[in-house]
């Protein structure tokens, strides 16, 4: 039942524009943000530099951990998505068999085994979790070496369903291939066009995005490498010169190169797609209305999240 997997991130994207809207509609009410069910809700969508700490109640601090626990995101993602690659390869290539316990939540949620799936689509599955593999040990090399983290703070919920996102993210990827996989018979590779694009497309994104963290962090650091303040200050360099959030709008690019890898087809991914543009969509504009509020020169041409466009 791959309708149900698509219907989850669906109604989780559609979550996070609910989310949007209402963000945006308590900023437009004047003393909209003083009620205590509005503060709960504020200080439950915001995290790091956008936090009101001034403004928390003492129970709400109770909520809070730190950001820079972050990289415990990508340490699960690293174990979990790497075991899943693992017993994927070994499936495809080798002829093994998936554990029981996966077969049951693939005959749940994963396609039916008379659907017709070609060698590339099997591929295209590889790919994307090799993908996704590499975007989490990247991200977790840059929390480690790169990132410089303050003393910000997110909301124990949020951290919990980070949590859980990376599980749920490469369990979706493995439910686009039958639960017997192979049935004992090797993968014929086809490397197709859309596997070149994507792949591309990943690397651009990645880049980027990498290029944008390390504007962020050399703004607390010294050309040594010293860090000098924890303090927050306006980028600027290559993708900041359009958006204040760059290094979203690469992770919404990097997620859009895996629906290309999957051949463009592959509606589940397309509702993932959905639910990281609205999640970073919502942040992008919690993120630029901090930097529009801190600095009175800030640049008034840079959109948000997507440059020219929002």
């Amino acid at each position: 039942m791959p309708a149900v997997l698509g219907a989850a991130w669906a109604l989780l994207a559609a979550a996070f524009l609910v989310l949007l809207l209402l963000h945006r509609a308590q900023a437009r009410r004047p003393g909209g943000g003083t009620h205590i069910a509005s503060i709960f809700f504020q200080d439950l969508i915001r995290y790091g530099k956008t936090k009101r700490g001034e403004q928390q109640a003492a129970w709400l601090r109770r909520l809070q951990v730190p950001k820079r626990w972050f990289t415990h995101f990508y340490v699960v993602s690293i174990l979990w998505n790497g075991f899943l690659l693992i017993r994927l390869f070994q499936a495809e290539f080798l002829g093994a068999s998936l554990p029981p316990w996966i077969q049951i939540f693939h005959s749940a949620f994963g396609r039916d085994l008379q659907d017709q799936n070609t060698d590339s689509e099997h591929f295209s599955a590889l790919l994307v979790l090799l993908l996704l593999w590499l975007h989490s040990f990247r991200r977790l090399a840059e929390c480690l070496n790169t990132s410089v983290f303050s003393n910000g703070v997110i909301h124990i919920a949020q951290y919990c369903f980070g949590l859980g996102y990376y599980v749920a993210v490469g369990s979706t990827v493995l439910c686009q291939v039958p639960a017997d996989v192979r049935n004992g018979k090797g993968l014929s590779v086809q490397i197709l066009w859309y596997h070149i694009v994507g792949i591309v497309m990943y690397v651009w994104a990645s880049l980027h995005q990498h290029r944008c963290l390390v504007i962020l962090a050399n703004l607390r650091k010294s050309k040594s490498g010293e860090v000098l303040s924890l303090t927050h200050n306006i980028p600027f360099g290559d993708w900041f010169e359009r958006v204040s959030c760059p290094h979203y709008f690469a992770e919404l690019l990097i997620y859009i190169s895996m629906a290309v890898t999957f051949g463009f087809h592959n509606v589940t991914w397309w509702f993932v797609v959905m639910y990281v543009f609205f999640n970073q969509t919502l942040a992008a504009v919690l993120c630029h209305e901090f930097y529009q509020e801190k600095f009175t020169s800030y640049p008034k041409h840079r959109k948000a999240f997507i440059p020219f466009v929002f």
